[in-house]
């Protein structure tokens, strides 16, 4: 049983068809790319998936449950998570102050977060964890506002990881990322725990084919091509309607 799975999906925006017929399915563990050009509908379907739009039609299953109804924040308890394209942080509290906060908000204690992780031995393990994970030790007393851009991009994802997700939708973490600090964000992401599904939209192909076992193409919100990385490198479709000969392999 796939772990999240889309059927029929659509969404409409008067007489404009953003997604239309959009089944994807992607597995338990998996790490799935979705891609396309500017304005395939790729964020209104990460929108869709995570509840900030509502679905014109179709269904979103997650674990074998229809979240189509359900809010945003519950779908976060349910075991989705994501990051943005561009950064959702707070400037004036560190790494610690953040991964902290977040934790806290998991476990329904967010308003008394500081007193929880001096009580708990055990969150704050977690805490040093994720720090350690996500290469911000040497920056956890630092204000997130003068962290450099790629340690930005690597807390956002730190704070969604910390939601114990089953589901981590990853919508563009290395745009705007400098090329110095570019392979950092690439190994931390390709060193998330397996039992961490993980669904990632970029425009960089050399992460996409570095770090995905499945790729899904959409062109005008519809599935154009869903396979293995090889197959879908060497489809005639894809390289006709999408990225050329970028996509050789």
């Amino acid at each position: 049983m796939p772990i999240l799975e889309t059927i029929g999906l659509e969404k409409r925006f008067g007489g404009i068809t953003a997604a239309h017929d959009l089944s994807l399915s992607v597995k338990k563990g998996a790490r799935h790319a979705l891609i396309g050009p500017n304005g395939a509908g790729k964020t209104t379907v990460i929108n869709m998936l995570t509840g900030v739009l509502k679905p014109t039609a179709g269904s979103i299953i997650l674990a074998g449950r229809d979240i189509t109804a359900l809010p945003p924040h519950q779908r976060v308890r349910l075991g989705m998570a994501r990051t943005f394209q561009i950064n959702q942080l707070f400037p004036d509290l560190t790494p610690l102050e953040s991964i902290g906060q977040a934790i806290s908000e998991r476990l329904g204690t967010g308003a008394h977060w500081w007193r929880v992780i001096g009580g708990k031995s055990a969150i704050v393990d977690e805490i040093v964890d994720i720090l350690e994970r996500f290469r911000l030790v040497d920056n956890m007393h630092d204000r997130t506002a003068i962290l450099p851009y790629g340690k930005q991009r690597l807390l956002e994802i730190a704070l969604a990881f910390a939601c114990r997700p089953q589901v981590l939708l990853l919508d563009e973490p290395a745009a705007g990322v400098p090329e110095a600090e570019r392979y950092e964000l690439l190994a931390t992401i390709a060193d998330l725990p397996q039992e961490v599904t993980v669904l990632l939209i970029e425009h960089d192909m050399d992460l996409v084919f570095s770090f995905a076992d499945r790729i899904s193409v959409l062109v005008n919100g519809g599935l154009l091509v869903d396979g293995l990385p090889e197959d879908v490198a060497r489809d005639p479709r894809v390289k006709s309607v999408y990225l050329g000969e970028e996509l050789d392999a």
